[in-house]
């Protein structure tokens, strides 16, 4: 019998999740329904947290009877100054998804009703600390989209068994202390849509193994952190991965921006789900390069970013860009076509005296010529960059290219730059690489021990990469190792002579048998009879 392990129920749970969701997804395209199981699973989320929140309180008050869920909503509305200021939302009892669910299949308006309810979770935080955390949480599930079908009744269906679906996953509840499954249904359901939406998913999410080794470079040496922050948060999971690396109470605040107005939204979503208060995030939305949004929160202890790959951005074309205190100090703009490099000079610039970034980037930037060199140069000579990784192929979804992580330091102890080939550090899962513990622990293992290791890692002075160019691929100091079969020049040639030999022998054989064949045929020719044979 298997035993019922929490890798097993976790296990059971991720195959329910991806049936539920392939289930109720019918013509929806699998990338844009992203938006409805998951914000379906928020909504339950926030009303199971906030009837634990209040029944704890209640019941600890002397009130063991008390259920929020079955209170009036005129009585309710005595609490919700008090628990908005704690919680940073309110939900009525009569609009809790569990009392929604309940009346869902007799309600003809219930596009109307989750509409109504929807707008009202958001109102409850407007003109308090948590407006901007709650703003526009909802906005993705759409429920009037024809996507869900083409009349009202095809959609309330649709709608129902999206309830029912998710009223169903078995994720525990808040006072057996399950909380951490809602979170990880979110993450396995990323996971998930990210991989079959191909390349479009990989945009905005981090494979959580990468997540993970990030987050512990970042940190490594410390118990507690006071901030994280990554400027292309994406749905968030970068930032995240510091609470289960250091415990979510040994990470003061979490910061982050992202761009594209729906993955801002997923990436508050997820912070609820891992049941971060919203006193303790801040997602802005925007474009980091030209309009970073956390001037006042900056400097931060830790930071780690897999920012997009080669975009565009305005570089030259803007001519205050130049000036900017995060990107003057190198001299130059990263070329319009390839911001990646802006990116690093963004990070490094944000990032705190005793703090450590960690960066995915693409493995062209640590290469090419013309302004990227320039920025290079400009982190070699100061001393900025403490190591380089490159990580295997294939790790990413929609790429199968070989990137690599940038360790920035501000405050290294010697002056040099540890390269680390860790390109074999991965096990292929289905039609993915991946890095498993064993694989992070190795990477970590060397990046700690900062030293030379034949094949693997070595420790090479500021001086002589400033020599080579400021190159700073890791296959330029790291020697690959030869797993080419070792040949014996001397045996094989032995060899070969002994070939040519027994050829010889055999071609004169092969010639004498040749020779009495030919006589055989010429002397049975010779005996026989003038005119030939008769019968």
């Amino acid at each position: 019998m298997v035993p019922n392990t929490k890798e097993s129920q976790r296990a059971e749970l991720h195959k329910t999740i991806w049936r539920i969701a392939n289930d109720l997804r019918g013509s929806v395209d699998g990338w844009d329904f992203k938006a409805y199981v998951l914000g379906m699973l928020f909504y339950r989320f926030i009303s199971e947290n906030l009837t634990s929140y209040l029944n704890k309180r209640e019941h600890a008050a002397g009130d063991t009877d008390f259920d929020y869920a079955a209170l009036s909503d005129e009585k309710a509305e005595f609490g919700r100054t008090e628990t908005v200021a704690e919680k940073g939302f309110y939900i009525l009892p009569s609009e809790l998804f569990q009392n929604v669910r309940k009346r869902a299949r007799h309600d003809e308006n219930l596009n109307e009703t989750l509409e109504r309810v929807f707008k009202n979770i958001e109102g409850s935080a407007v003109s308090t600390a948590s407006e901007d955390d709650l703003k526009g949480l909802f906005d993705d599930l759409d429920v009037n989209s024809s996507k869900l079908g083409n009349s009202v009744a095809q959609r309330n269906e649709k709608l129902v068994g999206l309830l029912n679906a998710i009223g169903d996953m078995p994720l525990g509840s808040f006072e057996d202390n399950s909380i951490d499954l809602f979170g990880d249904a979110y993450e396995y359901l990323m996971t998930m849509y990210a991989s079959s939406a191909g390349k479009s998913g990989g945009e905005f999410f981090t494979p959580q193994e990468v997540s993970e080794l990030l987050a512990r470079i970042a940190s490594h040496g410390k118990t507690r952190v006071n901030k994280v922050y990554d400027p292309a948060v994406g749905s968030g999971s970068l930032l995240l991965k510091f609470a289960k690396v250091l415990g979510r109470d040994n990470v003061g605040g979490f910061y982050g921006q992202e761009i594209n107005l729906t993955t801002y939204n997923l990436a508050r979503i997820n912070m609820f789900l891992h049941d971060v208060n919203y006193e303790k995030f801040d997602i802005a939305l925007g474009d980091t390069l030209t309009e970073p949004k956390h001037w006042d929160d900056e400097p931060f202890e830790a930071i780690v970013s897999n920012p997009p790959y080669s975009i565009k951005w305005e570089g030259n074309d803007n001519p205050l860009l130049i000036n900017d205190p995060r990107f003057a100090p190198a001299g130059v703009l990263a070329p319009k076509s390839k911001a990646d490099l802006a990116f690093t000079m963004h990070m490094l610039s944000w990032l705190a005296e005793n703090g450590t970034a960690a960066i995915v980037e693409f493995p062209g930037v640590l290469y090419r010529g013309g302004a990227e060199q320039k920025i290079r140069k400009y982190l070699i000579d100061n001393n900025y960059v403490d190591t380089v990784i490159q990580l295997p192929a294939d790790l990413f979804f929609g790429t199968t290219i070989a990137t690599c992580i940038i360790v920035l330091k501000k405050s290294k102890t010697d002056n040099s730059v540890l390269f680390i080939d860790a390109s074999a550090e991965f096990k292929r899962v289905g039609n993915k690489n991946k890095l498993l513990p064993g694989n992070q622990d190795h990477i970590l293992d060397r990046f700690v021990a900062r030293e030379d290791v034949e094949f693997v890692s070595r420790l090479v002075k500021c001086e002589e990469i400033a020599v080579n160019d400021y190159n700073i691929s890791v296959s330029s100091y790291v020697e690959k190792e030869d797993t080419r079969e070792v040949v014996n020049i001397t045996e094989l040639n032995e060899e070969i002579a002994q070939i040519v030999s027994r050829q010889e022998v055999l071609r004169s054989q092969i010639d004498a048998i040749v020779a009495v064949l030919e006589e055989s045929t010429v002397l049975q020719g010779s005996t026989a009879p003038e005119g030939g044979w008769q019968a």
